[in-house]
């Protein structure tokens, strides 16, 4: 005969599983090919393992490095587009 009643694993489980401790949400993160955007992904991943008022933090540091990345893009001189070497001209 065992010491172990039926439902005390199930208990233990409970007693030890809190609803609101920090749990990752499980969102695929999938990588763009542009160093600072997957940087500021993987960034987004620190979320998981902090409280939900910890959450701030990380979305406004993600934010700040994406918009800088934004405004560097939008810095740069445009190059001109290529002319179509399909354009004849005609006479």
């Amino acid at each position: 005969m065992s010491d172990v009643m039926p439902g005390a694993a199930a208990d233990e489980a409970a007693e030890t599983h809190d609803p609101a401790a920090p749990a990752p949400l499980g969102v695929e993160r999938v990588p763009t090919g542009h160093p600072r955007v997957d940087a500021g992904l993987e960034r987004l991943a620190d979320a998981d393992h902090l409280p939900a008022d910890g959450h701030l933090e990380v979305y406004e540091d993600v934010h700040r490095g994406l918009r800088d990345t934004l405004t560097e893009l939008d810095a740069r001189t445009p190059t001109p587009p290529p002319m179509s070497s399909s354009y004849e001209h005609r006479s």
